[in-house]
């Protein structure tokens, strides 16, 4: 039976972020990826209001070809690629909340879920990947991390890789009925939110914490980037202003929100640790002026350029890239807290 775009748009209107539009087309991978992102944050299921023509007319012709497979090699897409690292990542940091205490984590359980996020990316639409290639390359990184939550980025972008590398488009599969893909989406969705919804009722102040640290291990790693890490500190705490924006002061009185207080203030107050250690690496009290700051930048880089310490060249390059990226700190307009209590 041919898919109507009226419905579609009804489906993408009524539950775009739980992947009903794309149930309804068949699409069950795509379906699977927006309940465990909700949309893509949003922004995914906004931008496909301008691509629900070209889904219906794929999901039809595949019907009219009874699924036959496409021939050669899909292109290259770069917002795939992209979308393959920040799903892979996503799904590693949920791992690091939820399953961080089990044995040989780093090993098996790490490099497994972020795996399987790159694979989900991969599986979108009519691609697909190898899975024992993306697997493969996804356990054979984690060991040179091991121990460190730094290790989800390095490990997303290896298996990325290997995913575009091996990409193909999907084999002929008979159709299904809806139960049996419901069932199927549906172990998927536990098997993903099981484990977080436990540590989350059942231990709520220790796992709001593990997440305020992991949060802030994350921010970390782009301190050399402030923009982009403002960025990503906007979005991670996208559920706390949208719940203050719709219920305002009244959730806090329950415990789990009070917690959500926290870490957002956690993470507001990670900035300020950012800067007070800035201040350190150049040599400054905290609140100087913007002369003294670039003075004693310009001084303290021609002491440290590698070129100037040719006998202690690893340590002259560090110290130089400290001092770059606390410029750059210090040079950015101090962020506002926002809504308060």
């Amino acid at each position: 039976m041919a898919k109507g775009l009226l419905i579609t748009y009804v489906l993408w209107a009524v539950g775009g972020p739980a992947g009903l539009h794309h149930l309804y087309l068949g699409r069950d991978s795509h379906a699977l990826l927006w309940m465990l992102t909700l949309g893509g944050g949003g922004l995914g299921w906004l931008w496909e209001f301008w691509k629900l023509p070209s889904f219906v007319a794929q999901a039809n012709k595949l019907q009219g070809q009874k699924q036959s497979p496409g021939k050669g090699t899909p292109p290259l897409s770069l917002i795939r690629f992209t979308a393959q690292i920040i799903v892979g990542i996503y799904f590693g940091l949920v791992a690091l909340i939820s399953l961080s205490s089990m044995a040989n984590f780093y090993i098996v359980g790490l490099p497994l879920a972020i795996g399987l996020g790159v694979l989900l990316v991969s599986a979108v639409g009519n691609q697909t990947s190898d899975f024992k290639n993306t697997l493969g390359v996804a356990f054979l990184t984690s060991p040179i991390f091991y121990g460190r939550p730094i290790a989800i980025l390095p490990i997303s972008l290896a298996a990325s890789i290997t995913a575009q590398k091996h990409r193909r488009y999907k084999a002929s599969v008979a159709s299904e009925t809806l139960s049996v893909r419901l069932y199927r989406l549906g172990l998927a969705y536990l098997a993903f939110t099981g484990p977080l919804a436990y540590s989350a009722l059942y231990n709520t102040a220790a796992t709001f914490s593990y997440v305020a640290e992991t949060l802030g291990t994350f921010l970390s790693w782009f301190s050399f980037f402030p923009l982009l890490g403002r960025l990503l500190e906007t979005i991670l705490l996208l559920p706390y202003r949208i719940w203050w924006l719709l219920v305002g002061d009244l959730g806090f009185n329950g415990s789990y929100f009070q917690e959500w207080e926290r870490l957002y203030e956690f993470v507001h107050s990670f900035q300020d640790e950012k800067r007070q250690l800035a201040y350190q690496v150049l040599g400054l009290s905290e609140g100087a002026t913007n002369e003294e700051i670039h003075r004693s930048y310009r001084e303290l880089v021609k002491v440290w350029h590698p070129d100037h310490n040719q006998h202690q060249k690893d340590e002259a390059q560090r110290h130089f890239l400290e001092i770059q990226a606390a410029y750059e700190i210090l040079n950015q307009p101090r962020k506002s807290r926002g809504p308060r209590k």
